[in-house]
């Protein structure tokens, strides 16, 4: 599935770790600014969260081709808005070629959306409780090839068993792990993809972190 390196006539090599040889522009835009890049904000990781219970059993490369789709139907995955939807509202949504069209995981994003206001409620940045997982900061990780990724990690079997506890649905541990992935909790890009450095603590920084 990767691509270890891009050339054109006189342009530097350019080394990625996961995208595959047929992938579109949007999946190589998405792995160049996108995958891996810390993402902060309660609503910002609830709509990323969303996002990723969509996927499960799927490529993401469905997801994101279905993503601007998947914000007009869900009105931006606007929670106040989404908690109020009936069951009208629901079938009309299940009838949109341009979403995918699974009934569980459309409920259970209604019902996700319900758990994140109760959540806010009663405890808080949904922000710091998800980043806790990571003790606050980029888990910086070394992997050198496809194989050493992990499906889950004990972060994520316990993002998800606390999500759950709170009344998430379809947040298992590898859908919690993908998600950590992609919204940069971890640096899971390959040591030798040019993401990998860039995405890193300068050593200045690190530094001063160790101070």
């Amino acid at each position: 599935m990767a691509i270890p390196e891009e050339t054109t006539p006189g342009a530097e090599v350019v080394r990625r770790c996961w995208t595959a040889v047929n992938s579109s522009p949007l999946m190589l835009d998405y792995h160049d600014r996108e995958w891996g890049v810390p993402l902060h904000g309660d609503r910002q990781l609830f709509a990323k969260l969303i996002l990723d219970g969509f996927q499960a059993g799927l490529s993401w490369s469905i997801i994101l081709n279905k993503r601007a789709r998947f914000l007009e139907v869900f009105d931006g995955f606007d929670p106040e808005k989404m908690a109020r939807y009936d069951k009208r509202r629901i079938e009309r949504a299940l009838k949109d070629p341009g979403i995918v069209r699974n009934r569980q995981k459309v409920e259970a994003a209604i019902r996700n959306a319900k758990a994140f206001l109760e959540f806010r409620d009663k405890e808080g940045s949904f922000d710091e409780f998800l980043w806790s997982f990571v003790g606050g900061a980029p888990k910086q990780n070394a992997r050198r090839s496809l194989r050493q990724l992990p499906a889950r990690t004990k972060e994520s079997d316990r993002m998800s068993e606390a999500l759950i506890e709170r009344g998430f649905r379809f947040v298992g541990p590898t859908i919690c792990y993908a998600f950590m992935q992609a919204v940069g909790m971890v640096n899971d890009h390959l040591v030798t993809c040019f993401r990998h450095a860039e995405l890193a603590p300068s050593p200045t920084a690190s530094a001063g972190m160790q101070r």
